[in-house]
């Protein structure tokens, strides 16, 4: 099992900076000047990537003690 664990710990952090780029991606893709939809404003974008950004940086941790197999010390 603590193969399996260090392994997903990788799936972990290549979520994390996947979920971190799509979001950068979207935000770049529907932020227009002349747009008139609250989608297409900067603000709400910058909202949501302040939010997310440390729900990213903490799951990109959490796969890096699951990889460096800090979870297993206790035994």
């Amino acid at each position: 099992m603590n193969p399996v664990k260090k392994y997903l710990g990788l799936v972990w952090i290549m979520v994390a900076i996947a979920a971190f780029g799509l979001l950068v991606q979207a935000a770049v893709i529907h932020i227009k000047a002349g747009g008139s939809l609250d989608i297409n404003k900067p603000m709400p974008w910058i909202i949501i990537i302040t939010i997310f950004t440390p729900i990213v940086i903490g799951l990109a941790l959490f796969g890096w003690y699951a990889f460096k197999e800090e979870y297993n010390s206790g035994k």
